[in-house]
């Protein structure tokens, strides 16, 4: 038999002859209309007792269509195994044209072969690790913020001042007359909280349950209402009720509101320490590695199969696509940003493709004790650590996702052996992205 022939049409992109015998495909197609023939129901028949005619003429393109694309997938696995081709994505079927020759169907084959991959010099990546600690100022911070989270609105018999709530109407003009969103009744305004134009709230300072006030309040010239931007307006204001915040105590009452058996305080500070540093670890994972992968790309030039790249960019618009109906959007294919995805897709073949050549080259796998620590971390984050483990260890799929992380954090290590690693001593706030 004759090797088959490939042309090479661009850096990754192929094309094979592919032949198939019309008397084969015709002989399989004739049998399994016969298969269907016996099992077949149609108006004016009895089961099985279709005549051939009716039924090739009801099913005969679709199982030639099925036959034929199977002969094709044999015909094209064979080839690319006798060329010990390894094929990146899938093919494209396209036909000859012209008429059958010696019984046989002329086809070609175009598709993509994964690209041979050359490690650039990974000594040339620099990263920098941060240093984080988990101090008590850290636990004191969430706590306050906990606590502030709970905090209880008391009535005062007494004037607003900064940081209480008031109930209140207001109705507002502007060169005397009213305007559209200018009127309001029984709303609750806080003090400070800057919800609103400082002028607004400011204006409710000093008033008691009862008590009305006007203010001017300039709206800016960039304000999201049109129709009033840059324009100023009168407004009165009648105070119905004044709250203050009553922000409950780090006692053990609080601990027990936030589960703590006992309200233990001390119970809590430490679950709130080991969150926060669970917290700080999976940061400095994910920056660490972020600029692995940034190092990767700049030392290491790569062609990518552009059927792969389709490929990702069509998963890529599927899940946007969810994520927008999700929410209640619509969305078409004109309204998303392909070539925001196209840079995105590019950016996961080419690490995609590196990462397995790093994997394959230096034989890195994951540990069982391994995946079992990556399932027990994130469970953490779960009020039923035990509920999560379980839901994963009784999927394959699930167990296999994790496997995968675990490589890929494995060889993410066996590149920082590689590269130049610079500690820097980093700030909670800095590493929250909380800072200015």
């Amino acid at each position: 038999m004759q090797s088959p022939q490939v042309e090479t049409l661009g850096p990754l992109e192929r094309r094979i002859s592919l032949s198939v015998q019309l008397p084969a495909i015709e002989a399989e197609v004739a049998g399994r209309l016969r298969e269907i023939a016996r099992t077949a129901r149609m108006d004016g028949f009895r089961k099985g007792k279709v005549p051939m005619s009716v039924i090739g003429k009801q099913y005969g393109g679709e199982v030639r269509q099925e036959v034929l694309g199977r002969s094709l997938e044999q015909a094209f696995a064979t080839s690319v195994s006798q060329l010990g081709l390894r094929v990146a994505g899938f093919p494209r079927i396209e036909a000859a044209g012209g008429e059958p020759v010696n019984g046989a169907l002329e086809f070609y084959a175009v598709f993509d072969v994964y690209p041979e991959v050359t490690l650039g010099d990974l000594s040339t990546v620099e990263v920098t690790r941060p240093v984080v600690p988990v101090t008590d100022a850290e636990v004191d911070r969430t706590l306050d913020i906990l606590a502030r989270q709970r905090t209880v609105w008391t009535e005062a018999a007494r004037p607003a001042a900064l940081g209480d709530r008031v109930r209140a109407d207001f109705a507002g003009t502007i060169d005397g007359q009213a305007f559209a969103g200018g009127e309001g009744k029984d709303i609750q305004v806080e003090l400070g909280a800057g919800r609103t134009l400082k002028e607004f709230e400011t204006g409710f300072i000093g008033l008691s349950a009862g008590g009305t006030a006007t203010v001017e309040v300039n709206f800016p010239a960039d304000y999201h209402g049109k129709e009033v931007a840059g324009k100023t307006a009168l407004f009165t204001l009648t105070v119905h009720e004044v709250s203050e915040p009553v922000v409950p105590a780090i006692d053990e009452v609080f601990a027990s509101s936030l589960g703590i058996e006992g309200g233990d305080v001390a119970g809590l500070r430490a679950e709130i320490r080991g969150n926060l540093e669970r917290e700080v670890k999976q940061r400095i994972r994910a920056r660490v590695k972020e600029q692995v992968m940034d190092g990767l790309l700049a030392c290491t030039s790569i062609d990518l199969p552009k059927s792969m790249v389709q490929a990702e960019v069509e998963g890529l618009m599927a899940q946007m696509r969810r994520d927008l109906q999700e929410r209640g959007m619509k969305s078409d294919d004109a309204s998303l940003p392909v070539q925001m995805l196209e840079k995105q897709a590019e950016r996961r073949v080419a690490l995609g493709l590196i990462l397995s050549d790093i994997v394959q080259k230096q034989k890195i796998s994951a540990q069982p004790e391994q995946v079992s620590a990556m399932i027990d971390e994130l469970a953490q984050n779960y009020e039923d650590p035990q509920e999560l483990v379980n839901w994963y260890r009784s999927s394959p799929e699930r167990m296999q996702e994790i496997q995968s992380l675990a490589v890929e954090d494995n060889a993410v290590e066996w590149i920082l052996g590689q590269v130049k690693v610079t500690d820097r001593d980093t700030t909670f706030e800095e590493l929250m992205g909380r800072s200015k």
